[in-house]
C-alpha cells in the first residue's frame, strides 16, 4: 500500500555537533548508529522508502541548551518546506518552566519531548509535575520509556502521572518501556491517555510478539517512528510490515494517529 508514512522518532541536530552527538547516543546504548543525525540524512534516507513527513526532536541534557534547541527544531522545521513537524524539549530543573513551554507553544512546536535516561530525571519526580500539570490540555509529552538498567522512566513510575493528568497526552516510545514491554503493555495499555511508539523494539521482539503489543495498546494508540539515527529506514518498516496487521490498523499506525495528534498537515 502507497500509505503517505509519518516518521515520529527522530532526533536531529545541527551539522556541527551531529557526528558527536551521535557517538554519544551509541556509546549510551552501546549500538552501532546508521546514519549522522543530520537533517539531510534523515530526508534523503526516509524519502527512498516513500516517508512523507518527520516529527524532529532533540533533547536538552542541561536547563541552559532548551531554547536554542527549541530554536533549532524550529528553524529546521520553517526551513523544510512542509517535510517535519517538531517537538520542543524542555527540562525539569530549569528555574522558569512556565517561558519555556511559552517559548514551545509561541514557535509553533507540536509537543514536548524529553528522555528522561539522558535528563537523569524520574518521570514521577514531584519536579516534573509541573511540567505535566502545564501540559496537560496543550501540548502531547513524548517520553522515552523504559530500560532494565535504570528506574527512571519505567511501567510503575508511569502509572500515577497518567492517573493524576487524565488529560495529558502521553506517548511512550518504544511500544511504553524498551526491554520491558510486556510489563509495560500489562500496566498502561489500559489509560486512554497513553500512546506508544514501535521505535527501537522490533530488534528484540519478534513479529508476533510486536503484534500482541499493538493490539494490546490498541492500533489507535500506537505511532510508527524509526528512532532516527539509530535504524535503518528500509529494515523498520520490514519489521513493521513482516507484522501482518490488517489495513487499518496499518493506516492509523502509519500516518492517521500522527496527523490526528500532532495536527500535522500532509
Amino acid at each position: 500500500m502507497n500509505y503517505p508514512i509519518v516518521d515520529c522518532h527522530c532526533h536531529v541536530y545541527p551539522d556541527k555537533i551531529a557526528e558527536k552527538a551521535v557517538e554519544s547516543i551509541g556509546g549510551f546504548y552501546d549500538l552501532p548508529m546508521f546514519y549522522d543525525g543530520k537533517t539531510s540524512t534523515l530526508v534523503e534516507q526516509g524519502s527512498a522508502v516513500g516517508i512523507k513527513h518527520y516529527i524532529i526532536f532533540s533533547v536538552a541534557t542541561t536547563p541552559a541548551q532548551v531554547q536554542s534547541i527549541n530554536g533549532f527544531i524550529a528553524d529546521t522545521v520553517s526551513s523544510s518546506g512542509g517535510l517535519m513537524t517538531g517537538l520542543g524539549t524542555l527540562h525539569p530543573d530549569s528555574d522558569n518552566i512556565e517561558a519555556d513551554i511559552e517559548q514551545i507553544i509561541s514557535l509553533g512546536l507540536k509537543g514536548v519531548k524529553m528522555h528522561p535516561d539522558f535528563q537523569k530525571f524520574r518521570i514521577d519526580d514531584e519536579k516534573c509535575h509541573k511540567i505535566y500539570s502545564l501540559c496537560q490540555g496543550k501540548l502531547p509529552v513524548y517520553l522515552h520509556t523504559g530500560d532494565s538498567r535504570y528506574e527512571f522512566s519505567n511501567p510503575d513510575n508511569m502509572v500515577p502521572i497518567l492517573e493524576k493528568y487524565p488529560e495529558l497526552i502521553v506517548v511512550g516510545a518504544h511500544f511504553g518501556g524498551w526491554s520491558c514491554w510486556k510489563e509495560a503493555a500489562e500496566k498502561l495499555s489500559k489509560y486512554k491517555n497513553f500512546y506508544v511508539d514501535c521505535s527501537s523494539s522490533f530488534d528484540w521482539l519478534s513479529a508476533d510478539e510486536a503484534r500482541e503489543l499493538v493490539r494490546a495498546y490498541g492500533a489507535d494508540r500506537v505511532l510508527f517512528g524509526t528512532d532516527f539515527p539509530m535504524w535503518s529506514h528500509k529494515k523498520e518498516l520490514e519489521a513493521f510490515y513482516a507484522m501482518r496487521l490488517n489495513s487499518d490498523e496499518e493506516k492509523k499506525i502509519l500516518f492517521e494517529n500522527a496527523i490526528r495528534l500532532f495536527s500535522i498537515e500532509i
